[in-house]
């Protein structure tokens, strides 16, 4: 009886802690039932707090620790998530579906790395690996949506920063992202706002600091190398342009325009090689810069190189096809048309725009200088050359003398095509009809290597 008794006492004994432990497994359904109602609605804070509870009404239940390692890698907090997913496996070894939580780390230290490399590319797609694990976290996002800024894929940037801001509107580092996308497109102004707005939500962010700075000061030295190239003090504006490059390497946009502007400066100083080079570092950063590309071919056609100026003058009109566009390059054309042929203004020495006056003395002074008779005592070689230049001369009097001829060279018009064939005219005939027919001019030699002209 003693006995059954004693029995009867552990009975009783025994009996309310199976209770508990059966109230508590109830209790830790519930709580994870609620956690499940939070997650689906992306609550991901309240649905942490009701799996933690659920884990200490019963600390051996893998699958609480399951679910909270999904919230918390949804939260973006992947070390915690990953001693989670770890407990959960070593309370059952078939629960392996959390081991990417690992990944995920990963993922995130390489990101770290490639960005202080500022290799953007690789730092987009390790946050597109880990935002498939992690969907919902804003600091991958906030990552991503910066380094597609500075790879130029703003609307991407955007798009990103855009939905964070419509589900946290006070969200710094989104507003930031907003505002870098604004600047790197030359939006500086409205940049400075969202910077501005960004600080204002975290004053201590550093990112957003440096760049209202940077926009600020670009924006200054822009403005005050505009007003000084307006005013015509062109040595100032490229000063305060050269100093506005020097301010942030990244911003691709604002800096091709200094750089066409400083092209324009440099073309008014007549510096036309800074120019061209002015303007082609602008079209290395912004290939679609029709303005840089106009400023250029001016400056190739200045510098009479003119196949560069119909290359950047076809590229301008298959991009914006204006009748304007058109008769530039067709201009272009025409000059490079001009170029294949002898220049006769240069063979005489004098520029296109000389008067009748000017062409004659200048055939006087080449004719005389060329002249056959004046390099008899040379050698073959030098007198074969000067008989080539005499005719040259010769050939460039006749046609610059008569207006029509002049008119259809400078037109670009083909000479032969109008029945004027220079092949078969005799020089000799312009320079005796030039200086009075025969007996009016000859050459006389005093001594060796010198002579005088003797008229009649």
């Amino acid at each position: 009886m003693a006995a059954a008794a004693e029995c009867d006492v552990v009975m009783a004994a025994t009996e309310p802690e199976l209770l508990d432990d059966e109230e508590a497994k109830r209790e830790a359904e519930s709580f994870k039932e609620q956690g499940n109602a939070y997650y689906a609605k992306k609550d991901y804070n309240e649905a942490y707090n009701y799996y933690t509870k659920a884990i200490d009404m019963c600390p051996k239940n893998a699958s609480y620790y399951g679910n909270r390692a999904a919230t918390l890698m949804m939260l973006g907090k992947f070390r915690e998530a990953l001693g989670d997913a770890q407990q959960s496996v070593r309370l059952d070894d078939t629960f392996v579906r959390f081991k990417n939580a690992n990944a995920v780390i990963e993922y995130e230290k390489i990101a770290e790395t490639d960005f202080e490399k500022r290799d953007f590319r690789k730092v987009v797609f390790c946050m597109d690996r880990a935002l498939e694990y992690a969907p919902a976290c804003h600091r991958f996002k906030i990552l991503k949506a910066e380094c597609l800024a500075m790879l130029g894929r703003y609307p991407e940037a955007q798009s990103v920063a855009s939905d964070i801001l419509r589900m946290d509107s006070t969200n710094a580092d989104a507003l930031y992202v907003r505002g870098l996308c604004l600047y790197y497109e030359d939006c500086i102004e409205k940049a400075v706002q969202f910077f501005v707005q960004a600080l204002r939500m975290a004053p201590d962010h550093e990112k957003a600091c440096v760049a209202c700075r940077n926009a600020k000061a670009l924006k200054a030295k822009k403005e005050d190398g505009n007003k000084a190239f307006k005013e015509g003090n062109y040595k100032l504006a490229y000063e305060l342009y050269t100093e506005a490059l020097g301010i942030d390497p990244n911003n691709i946009k604002t800096n091709a325009k200094l750089y066409c502007n400083r092209g324009t400066v440099n073309s008014k100083l007549r510096k036309l090689d800074d120019a061209i080079e002015d303007c082609t570092n602008a079209v290395k950063l912004d290939d679609t810069y029709i303005k840089a590309y106009l400023r250029r071919a001016q400056c190739y056609l200045d510098t009479e190189q003119y196949e560069e100026a119909v290359r950047d003058y076809e590229k301008v009109y298959q991009t914006e096809k204006t009748k304007e566009h058109k008769q530039l390059l067709k201009n272009a054309q025409l000059e490079l048309k001009k170029s294949k042929r002898k220049d006769y203004y240069k063979i005489l020495g004098v520029d296109k725009n000389a008067s009748e006056d000017e062409i004659k003395k200048a055939y006087r002074k080449r004719a005389l200088m060329h002249h056959p008779d004046r390099h008899s005592g040379a050698s073959a070689e030098v007198q074969k050359e000067e008989e080539k230049k005499f005719k040259e001369v010769g050939e460039a009097f006749t046609i610059l003398s008569d207006p029509k001829k002049k008119t259809r060279y400078d037109s670009g018009q083909d000479l032969d095509e109008e029945g004027m064939n220079m092949g078969d005219f005799d020089a000799n005939n312009i320079f005796k009809a030039f200086f009075g027919g025969p007996g009016g001019f000859s050459f006389e030699a005093s001594g060796p290597g010198n002579f005088f002209f003797q008229f009649g």
